[in-house]
């Protein structure tokens, strides 16, 4: 495991870049440890919550003044990390590189979806397809905190259940935090385990 580790690490250090490990509630007790002295740091904990897809498809309507739709346009996911930068106040620059590899190198198992007020990105979120299963999983979902609490995410859970209904997944789950966890769980999901970001960049290790 400590081999397995360090590959890891080290592959993703020859390019320069961070690499996130997710341990799980029921894994191995001695893993996180492990990761812990190969220079992982937690992030904090979310909460693995799973629904049914046809019990989804209406969790929300469209609020009044937004837009959503799907996109795969390179300059949207450009807006989109932007957004994501803005609302965790990091540099997110390299989510549009991610998503549209996702894009181009196995589209029909993502789904992005952009939500606009005037033209401006107030949250996006996309459906993952987990090939070979009856599960998707929920991503994204990041609001602008002055478009919270008007009905952006729910509206945003009910069109990717409304897309996965449509192409027979069955199951949705969500690695939800402790702002997205009471609302998925008041729309039904129901929370397995737990999930723990473990976290290596080079900035961390150089410290």
């Amino acid at each position: 495991m400590d081999a397995l580790i360090g590959r890891v690490r080290d592959r993703w250090a020859t390019l320069g870049q961070a690499v996130e490990w997710k341990t799980y509630g029921h894994d191995r007790p001695d893993l996180t440890e492990r990761l812990r002295l190969a220079g992982f740091a937690p992030e904090d904990e979310e909460t693995v919550v799973i629904g049914v897809a046809d019990t989804l498809t209406t969790a929300g309507e469209v609020p009044d003044g937004i837009t959503i739709r799907a996109t795969t346009d390179l300059a949207d996911l450009r807006r989109i990390a932007a957004m994501e930068s803005e609302v965790w106040g990091a540099d997110w620059s390299w989510l549009a590189d991610d998503l549209r590899d996702r894009i181009e190198s196995a589209p029909e198992n993502i789904v992005v979806l952009v939500a606009e007020a005037g033209g401006e990105v107030v949250s996006a979120a996309w459906l993952a397809v987990i090939a070979g299963t009856e599960f998707g999983a929920l991503w994204g979902g990041s609001t602008l905190a002055q478009w919270r609490r008007k009905g952006i995410y729910r509206a945003l859970v009910a069109r990717r259940a409304q897309i996965a209904a449509e192409r027979g997944i069955r199951y949705l789950l969500v690695d939800a935090s402790k702002d997205s966890r009471p609302i998925l769980q008041r729309l039904g999901l129901q929370a397995v385990t737990t999930t723990t970001p473990w976290v290596w960049s080079p900035t961390t290790s150089a410290e």
